[in-house]
């Protein structure tokens, strides 16, 4: 296969894919073969070696958010060896590492992406599940496959030491946390809680206590409290009411129904509520307006993953100081085994597909 794939990259040919797809909302997920557009100019060719499971997977795969473009292939956290390369570039050359999170395109002039925001622009391609505005609106497919072809500004460098099964789930999980706590100014000493305990808040938990910050936990049971405590959390809650504690930074990684003005109210005046936990659309979830006013001096935003600069910032930052997902192993036919136990709460850890397995 990859022979062959090689060969069309050498012809200027559509690269052959082979992944795993659900065909509708409701299926499971079974053999797909599909192509990909050819290498261009600055693209490189990356043969994928993991894809992490996101909890935003399951949400695409499963149209909660929107209908989806099926035959869905997710996975937007990639890690995998460059085996071809693009004239132009000068990122990466054969045999290097690279990384894909979420984004593999967007239009580069506009004021977003002027800005390293490309996640917010408005002609932005996400990784899977959009339409490729460059490449004649052909449907994008993500990680749960062999390869993938992008252009090199959206692909992260990363060592040659580094784990790339821990790689793989940074580009999501741990951007999409530890952007929201740069961008509040988390720092030593201040008081950080973590709403939602999953392979989002444990990355949330790392980063915070990384930056000198007193961190606490809202989980849905306490089965997690001995994790938490080893990992060096203070306190672990599992319920708002009666919680005296006020917070200076609450990020919230829940990606279920959930009352947000129960957050707000354990923020200090000047506090800061990031939401990144994505729950469906028919949740119906709500701020109270009043709830705003009467807390008065309290801020809540919502964090989209992170521009490219940050991820790549984000991944260096991480590897420096050993800072990873904690990550179970799996092979590409446990795919709907991983989703099960994802939304049942008995994944312990963040599933990361061995593409070779």
């Amino acid at each position: 296969m990859k022979e062959q794939i090689l060969n069309e990259f050498k012809n200027g040919e559509r690269i052959s894919a082979n992944g795993f797809a659900v065909s509708t909302k409701d299926s499971k997920f079974e053999p797909y073969s599909f192509t990909r557009h050819s290498v261009g100019e600055n693209d490189i060719l990356i043969e994928i070696l993991f894809a992490g499971i996101c909890h935003s997977d399951i949400h695409s795969a499963k149209s909660e958010w929107a209908p989806g473009i099926y035959p869905m292939v997710p996975g937007h956290e990639i890690a995998g060896v460059v085996i071809a390369v693009g004239k132009n570039v000068s990122k990466f050359k054969v045999g290097d590492y690279a990384g894909v999170g979420c984004m593999v395109n967007s239009c580069g002039e506009c004021d977003s992406c002027k800005k390293n925001q490309e996640q917010f622009c408005k002609n932005a391609v996400f990784t899977y599940n959009c339409q490729d505005h460059y490449h004649a609106n052909e449907p994008t497919y993500g990680g749960y496959s062999n390869n993938i072809v992008v252009n090199e500004k959206f692909a992260v460098t990363v060592p040659k030491d580094a784990p790339l099964d821990k790689v793989a789930p940074l580009l999501c999980a741990g951007i999409t946390t530890y952007s929201p706590i740069r961008f509040s100014g988390v720092k030593k000493g201040d008081k950080v809680a973590v709403a939602g305990f999953g392979g989002l808040g444990v990355m949330a938990v790392k980063y915070a206590l990384s930056f000198g910050a007193e961190v606490s936990v809202f989980a849905r049971n306490d089965k997690k409290k001995q994790e938490a405590e080893m990992l060096g959390v203070k306190r672990l809650y599992t319920d708002t009411k009666g919680v005296d504690e006020r917070f200076d930074f609450i990020i919230s990684t829940i990606p279920t129904k959930y009352n947000i003005n129960a957050y707000v109210n354990l923020l200090r005046f000047g506090g800061e509520l990031a939401i990144v936990g994505l729950p469906p659309t028919d949740a119906n979830m709500q701020i109270s307006v009043a709830n705003l006013v009467f807390s008065g001096g309290r801020k809540v935003y919502g964090s989209l993953i992170g521009g490219m600069k940050e991820t790549q910032e984000m991944l260096d930052y991480s590897l420096k100081h050993k800072i990873y997902p904690e990550t179970e192993i799996i092979k590409s036919n446990q795919i709907d085994m991983a989703y099960e136990n994802l939304l049942t709460g008995k994944a312990k850890f963040r599933y990361v597909i061995d593409m070779k397995a």
